[in-house]
Formats: structure tokens, sequence, C-alpha cells
């Protein structure tokens, strides 16, 4: 889907505070911009035609071997390296969830199937994707519930998207404990963790038959130089990134809760930084216009979320100050 994401910021003149993407973004990038500042002068060379020195920093982090690591540009990339890896298999895709799952199985030819709850995958599957936290409902499972699916369903192989792994305090599959599991894949997401959307960094953790052939399909050069540099640095420098999770989720629930208060919004519970609402009347493109065009505020119109109607948004947390703003903006919607 090349148009349809929630960061459609670029569409407005005057935004000022962005609800839409689910990225935190009271992040201080100062070193990191002054990293990249440094590194400028690698883009006159070809960057690492497999990006193996991001990768051996991802695998020292974990404490795992090189070669259950696959760099990616984005995880949006891994997504349509798995479909293509796997072309024409029988894929379930949980939902609502990312339109990119499905997007790269009908590329890859594969058969979709769709399912609601982790009880009910369909017998015909040989694929499962599943968005653990789940976007966009910021529903999480916890890792004794991926490994008993892995367990009771070993020829299936699982998909699990972890992009949004640390704004939760659910416990998730760790990559170490793919050594056990070769029909576990794990997604990851250095653009949500550090708030880079922009250099477009990701990357697979999976048992090395996996990533072995997943490589068969990887481009060469598809991260660059500045990518692959920066990826190293917010490794090494992740400790000046630690996020307040817990006061950032009690924030969420205080939203949630005042949201709530207006009488005509119903907030989704979630286990992360991020929500989904229904509107009761109305719809979420004319609140987003509203917003966009008389606060402006961006929101994330969810509607094109398979599973989802015009009556649904989503929206992340940021400080209480904007949150509050927010909340005001919405409620001079509904009285206006």
């Amino acid at each position: 889907m090349i148009n349809g994401h929630g960061d459609d910021l670029y569409k407005y003149d005057d935004i000022r505070t962005n609800f839409s993407s689910n990225v935190y973004s009271h992040v201080d990038h100062s070193g990191l911009f002054s990293h990249l500042t440094k590194a400028m002068e690698n883009i006159v060379s070809y960057p690492e035609p497999q990006p193996y020195s991001l990768e051996k920093s991802i695998a020292g982090e974990y404490g795992i071997d090189d070669d259950m690591v696959c760099a990616t540009n984005g995880a949006t990339e891994a997504i349509y390296l798995l479909a293509q890896a796997y072309r024409e298999s029988n894929s379930a895709v949980l939902v609502p969830t990312f339109s990119e799952y499905a997007d790269a199985c009908v590329l890859n030819s594969h058969r979709l199937y769709k399912f609601y709850t982790l009880e009910n995958i369909p017998d015909e599957t040989t694929m499962v994707w599943i968005c653990n936290p789940n976007n966009p409902t910021g529903e999480a499972y916890d890792r004794e519930r991926i490994e008993m699916l892995a367990e009771r369903y070993p020829g299936r192989l699982f998909i699990i998207d972890q992009s949004y792994e640390a704004f939760t305090t659910k416990k998730l599959f760790r990559p170490s404990d793919s050594l056990r599991y070769n029909n576990i894949v794990i997604l990851h997401s250095l653009t949500k963790h550090f708030a880079v959307p922009g250099l477009r960094i990701g990357y697979i953790t999976a048992h090395h038959t996996i990533i072995k052939r997943i490589r068969a399909f990887v481009k060469p050069w598809s991260v660059n130089s500045l990518a692959i540099s920066a990826g190293i640095y917010l490794i090494e420098h992740k400790s000046d990134y630690e996020l307040n999770l817990n006061a950032l989720l009690e924030e969420r629930k205080r939203v949630s809760a005042e949201l709530e208060k207006l009488g005509v919004l119903e907030p989704w519970t979630s286990d992360t930084h991020y929500m989904l609402v229904r509107l009761r009347f109305g719809n979420a493109k004319a609140l987003k216009d509203y917003l966009a065009c008389n606060h402006g505020i961006l929101i994330r119109d969810a509607s094109n979320f398979d599973g989802l109607d015009n009556s649904y948004f989503r929206i992340a947390i940021q400080t209480p100050e904007e949150n509050d703003k927010l909340i005001n903006a919405i409620k001079e919607w509904i009285y206006s």
C-alpha cells in the first residue's frame, strides 16, 4: 500500500502536533545528528552490499549468532522478503492489522485467510502473520502465548511483528528464543524504538535456516550507509533513549478515560502507548480534517484497516500538554 498509511504529514501545511504515527516524538536526537554529520562522507561510497556491521552489532546486543539476523530497509522490507521467500504459501493474517502483511502476500501469490482470535487460526494455513503489539489495537500477547502456538503447530511458520516491542510491559518473544524454534520469525523496528522513521531501519531475527532462505531474496545495498551507521550508533547508545514507559502507559490510560467522559467516544483497551477509538456518531475523516485545519493536530483515520469502518481513529500518546490540547479540540468538534 503506497497510499493510506497513517503519517501523511506531508499533505498538510501547518501540523504542530502529530498523533497519527505510532512514534513517541519527544526524544533527544542531538547525539545522533552529530554522529550522522560526521558520517556524511560515507555517502560518496557504496554501502556494504549486505549490512554486515549492523547485523553484527544487533547480534551482539542479543547474544546470538550473526547468521540469525537479517537487517532490512525498515520492517516493511522484511515483510515483503518473507512473503517472497515463501511464495505461494497459504497465509493467515490476524485482523484488524497493518495492511502490508496482506499486500505482500497477495503480491507473492499467497492464498490469503483472515482470522480474528488466536484460537481460530484457519486449518489450511502454513504461514501465520501476527502483529504483536498489534497495530492499530495496541493489544499484545506475552511470550508464552506465542510459544504455545509454535509448539501446537510445528508445521506452520509464525511471523511475529514486534515493531512496537519497546512500548509494552508484556514479556515478548526474545531473539535468543529462536534457537529453540525453527518456526518463529520476529520482525523488529529501530524506526519505532528510536523515533527515526525517515531512516528506514528494521531487522529480522530467526533460526539460521530461515535467515538463510530469506537472504536469497535480499537485494544488494538495500540498507544505505547512513542507516547502517545510525543503526549501530543507536544500539550502542540505547540507554540514551530509555523511555519512562510506565508513565507513558499511565498517560494513555488518563487520556482514554478523558475521551470516554465525552460520551461519544469508545477507546479500546491497549497494552501500548497508542490506542484505537470509535466514534458513536460522525466519521473519523471529518474529525481528522477538523483537527488538522483548525488546530494543527493530526490523527490517524483508521477506516482503511481491514475490519474497521469510518468511525475509527487511532492516536499515539505524546506529552500531557499536547494530549490535553487534543482532548479539548475533540470536545470542541463534538459541541460545535
